[in-house]
């Protein structure tokens, strides 16, 4: 399988990181696309990915997959024993819920401050900009970060005592949250803890 990406951006590092986890990094090529140059835009790539976004899974019969948390949906039942996305309706339920919170109240914030508040990719990569939309999505994103510190008081990880797919959304976002220089909250000392534990795991050094 084929996995198009930009090495060291945060949603390219959730699929590496899935791989990690799976043991499936040797079966994966890398084939690297040019965010910063545009080439994500590009007519040849969209015939990819209509979003223009990366990463997408190239399977052997030329099936494309693309957004993250679909991608690793995909990994973890290769094996047919899902270690990051839960099994059981409930367990499944729960992780999905609290991922896709993890993903629009902080991921998806810090993205938004990125592309509207900061200089993003560059003016000729994105020319609209909506600077107060940026600044009100680096508060949601912080606002994240408090609701996280009420969970992770009480374990050690999103859902319950295992790592699923929830704290690999998170662990991009704490990589996007350095990029753009957002750091976590002083009275958030659970978050700290957690952000130094996923960056101390094997697979967050591969995905990176």
């Amino acid at each position: 399988m084929k996995v198009y990406e930009f090495k060291g951006f945060p949603n390219p590092a959730r699929v590496r990181m899935a791989l990690a986890e799976k043991g499936l990094m040797g079966e994966a090529d890398f084939i690297q696309v040019d965010l910063p140059g545009g080439e994500h835009k590009t007519e040849t790539f969209l015939a990819i990915n209509p979003s223009g976004a990366v990463p997408v899974l190239e399977l052997a019969d030329g099936t494309m997959i693309s957004e993250s948390v679909a991608i690793t949906e995909y990994l973890d039942n290769l094996d047919g024993t899902p270690v990051l996305t839960g099994t059981g309706a409930q367990e499944r339920g729960v992780i999905s819920m609290v991922q896709r919170k993890v993903e629009t109240g902080f991921l998806d914030a810090i993205s938004a401050y990125f592309h509207h508040a900061t200089e993003g990719l560059g003016p000729d990569v994105e020319p609209y900009q909506i600077a107060e939309w940026g600044e009100k999505q680096r508060e949601k994103a912080i606002a994240t970060l408090h609701w996280m510190e009420t969970i992770l008081k009480k374990q050690d990880f999103l859902v319950g005592d295992k790592f699923t797919v929830a704290d690999i959304t998170a662990y991009a976002g704490f990589l996007f949250a350095g990029f753009v220089k957002l750091d976590i909250p002083a009275d958030c000392p659970n978050v700290k803890k957690y952000a130094d534990n996923l960056a101390s795991r094997e697979s967050a050094a591969i995905a990176t």
